[in-house]
């Protein structure tokens, strides 16, 4: 486990033909553990853990067309009723959040439309509130817990 500015969470790893990986609960398999993956998983366990997110209603690596191509945003929640509330984009810890993760998680929001866009390196984390009337988007002090949205 690298050192992240997340909780650490307990894992099931296996290796298989030398290739490490950890088992994705979201996506019940296992998928390789890269530097993003791990950071997808301990931000997702943290959202669930930490801020009361339902485990049932998160899902990683979610498929989207956009422009009429295959996109992948890394996390998304959705409200009971089925109506995506958060999107989170996360990169490995040594990418850089600048302009263009943003612009990456706002053109996935064009489809998706969050009220919520999140981005992380597991280092630095960010959370936006949108208003989608005015076309505001307020940058918040920290993650809002599940019973906010």
């Amino acid at each position: 486990m690298r050192k992240l500015n997340l909780p650490v969470y307990e894992f099931r790893y296996r290796t298989q033909g030398g290739v490490r990986q950890v088992l994705d609960v979201y996506r019940k398999r296992y998928v390789m553990l890269t530097p993003e993956e791990e950071v997808r998983q301990r931000f997702a366990r943290y959202l669930v853990e930490e801020k009361g997110f339902p485990a049932a209603l998160v899902q990683t690596e979610y498929a989207l067309q956009l422009n009429k191509m295959s996109k992948r945003c890394d996390i998304l929640v959705h409200k009971p009723a089925g109506t995506p509330a958060v999107l989170v984009e996360c990169k490995a810890p040594e990418v850089k959040i600048n302009q263009a993760v943003f612009d990456q998680a706002a053109r996935y929001n064009l489809v998706c439309k969050v009220k919520y866009l999140m981005v992380t390196n597991g280092l630095n984390h960010y959370c936006c509130q949108i208003n989608f009337e005015t076309q505001k988007v307020d940058f918040l002090s920290d993650i809002p817990h599940y019973n906010e949205l």
